[in-house]
């Protein structure tokens, strides 16, 4: 027998407007004590032997009582939730992203590999590439005076981070990093950066008048920085940025010594977003070019490829190859999926527009090329960054592949939410390979609220657990509970952020680290083995980013109506991971929840 539940829809839909004050989404609530921990604990039920279980049961129950410490720590967060914009962003970007040290490539940059356009030379390129760069200018004029007014049934969402997505950059520290925003003054930055053959060039993108260069005008500049750039550089200077940030955080400040590369890195990072235009790479057989183009858009294929041709503390960067291929890679510290998602859908919509307005007759300037000064010490810190970005690449395994069996609108006719039966099926996939489920997260928006970010949701509970189990039981049911786990996170009533904000605020009043959160349980249930993430995007755009443990995976997916893209990453130095296995197994046990849900001859 087979348990249905109806579904309500949460979909995003997203207007201009005028410009809103960002106080008229609600504040973002600090959710209740006991309810957190209680959450907690039923979490750690599918992943924790009951020996284990009972004593993190004893130390979470100390924790909560009466007068205890999670009770003061507790009253703190809402004082902090009462005096402040939001009482967890800021914690959480920086802990989560700057005081991080992993490279950004792989580790850290989401990337998004889009449909294939209809060119295959550098003359397409250029024209495609003019078109892109208009479609973005023409997003930005809206961002500036009309914000894009988004709602989930009826919800406003918070529009802070359209502004923030341009103009922006992330600067290395040797502890912890830091975000530039140079868009705020009333007289932003009005150019460019292009890189091409790992060259960098300022191209301005507004007439003196302030409107902006036409598609033709646009061209035309891109047409003057190839003719500049027909060699490649000796020194692909944007390797350093791929470096982990300690390293790159040093020979950044070394690199800031001298007044030129001063001025040429203030310019990349002023400039409001990175337009990369890749050389042509080897030709791969139909199968593998998704997985292919996936990589080429999340780290450029490496230091004889395409690497050199990015700048991967920038906060929006376009990739637009020869063959047609084309994407974006973005640095999350400033940006995250659901504006991105936004952008896209412009820039999709844009490009279908035939370029109607004719170029003023202006002459314009020469597109300034960036030129940096390199001594012994800085071709050193460029070759330990090519050596470190190639063994990061070639430990990385990405599995691209379109599952044609059936889409979103299977789950739907069952009522079921898609999302929710994809996770079902990972969470299959995952206990089929390694006999075991683990510590796996979503990601779910928390922009209902006033400067919020994310919460996690946890996809591993006890119906899932015995699903697995039971599987071949023909009464088994698929489990509904992840549902609900979403739609509380969506409203802030997730645990994860809770739990950070509860421990960090214990380290901001100088005390010691509360023992559940040195408990070996919530090590393990933050050990995040599955990291997932849906594509919220109506066209065949593939998203990727690498796993966040060594053991573990990352899986996106974006579903459409009759079929479903997925990326699988694992690492290579890991035996005990395998991305290729992970793909084959999630695509029989979708086949297989297909079955049970409609059974042949049913």
């Amino acid at each position: 027998m087979i348990t249905r539940k109806l579904r309500p829809s949460f979909v995003c839909r997203a207007v201009l407007g005028p410009a809103r004050p960002h106080s008229s989404a609600p504040p973002q609530p600090v959710p209740p004590l006991t309810q957190t921990l209680g959450r907690y604990l039923r979490a750690l039920e599918p992943l924790l032997p009951q020996d284990e279980l009972d004593h993190t049961r004893k130390m979470v129950q100390k924790f909560g009582q009466g007068g205890g410490l999670g009770e003061k720590l507790q009253q703190e967060l809402e004082k902090r939730a009462r005096h402040s914009h939001n009482w967890i962003t800021d914690w959480w970007v920086r802990w989560a992203y700057l005081e991080s040290r992993l490279p950004l490539a792989v580790h850290s940059n989401p990337a998004i590999s889009l449909p294939r356009r209809d060119y295959s030379d550098w003359r397409g390129q250029l024209v495609f590439a003019s078109k892109l760069i208009a479609g973005v200018l023409d997003f930005k004029y809206r961002v500036d005076g009309r914000l894009p007014v988004e709602n989930i049934r009826g919800q406003l969402l918070c529009a802070e981070l359209f502004p923030r997505l341009f103009s922006s950059c992330r600067i290395p520290g040797p502890k912890h990093d830091y975000v530039a925003h140079y868009g705020r003054s009333r007289r932003g930055p009005t150019h460019i950066t292009v890189v091409r053959n790992y060259q960098f060039f300022q191209l301005d993108v507004y007439n003196s008048d302030g409107t902006p260069l036409t598609e033709s005008q646009i061209h035309g500049q891109l047409l003057r920085i190839r003719s500049q750039s027909w060699k490649t550089d000796k020194e692909p200077m944007g390797i350093l940025t791929s470096e982990h940030r300690h390293t790159w955080g040093q020979a950044y400040n070394r690199l800031l010594r001298d007044k030129i590369n001063k001025e040429s890195v203030r310019l990349i990072e002023k400039g409001l977003f990175t337009l990369c235009l890749d050389s042509p790479v080897m030709r791969i057989s139909d199968d593998k070019y998704s997985s292919r183009m996936a990589a080429q858009i999340l780290h450029g294929g490496g230091t004889y490829s395409n690497s050199g041709n990015r700048w991967f503390d920038k906060t929006l960067q376009f990739v637009v190859g020869e063959d047609g291929s084309w994407g974006l890679l973005y640095e999350q510290a400033t940006a995250e999926g659901p504006p991105i998602a936004t952008l896209l859908h412009h820039l999709l919509e844009f490009c279908k527009k035939p370029d109607r307005v004719r170029a003023p007759l202006v002459p314009l300037p020469m597109p300034k090329k960036l030129y940096f000064y390199i001594d012994p010490e800085i071709k050193w810190d460029i070759e330990m960054a090519k050596q470190n970005l190639d063994i990061l690449i070639n430990d990385l395994d990405i599995n691209c592949f379109n599952f044609q069996r059936f889409g979103k609108e299977f789950p739907k006719q069952h009522n079921f939410s898609p999302n929710s039966f994809i996770q079902v099926a990972l969470q299959l996939a995952y206990y089929r390979v390694h006999g075991e489920l683990c510590a796996s997260c979503e990601t779910a928006s928390l922009r209902m609220f006033r400067g919020g970010r994310t919460d996690y949701i946890r996809s591993p509970t006890n119906q899932s657990l015995k699903f697995v189990l039971a599987f071949d039981n023909p009464a088994v049911s698929v489990p509904q509970d992840h549902f609900y786990i979403f739609l509380s996170a969506l409203q802030g009533q997730g645990i994860d952020r809770h739990l950070l904000g509860l421990k960090l605020q214990a380290i901001e009043e100088g005390l010691s680290v509360p023992r559940i959160f040195m408990d070996t349980a919530y090590g393990l249930a933050t050990h995040w083995k599955l990291r997932t993430g849906q594509v919220p995007s109506n066209t065949d755009s593939v998203m990727c980013f690498g796993p966040l443990v060594p053991d573990g995976y990352a899986v996106c997916y974006n579903p459409q109506p009759d079929h479903v893209h997925f990326s699988v990453t694992a690492f290579n130095c890991c035996e005990e991971t395998n991305a290729e296995k992970l793909a084959l197994t999630l695509e029989t046990s979708l086949c297989h929840l297909q079955t049970l849900l409609q059974p042949p001859g049913a």
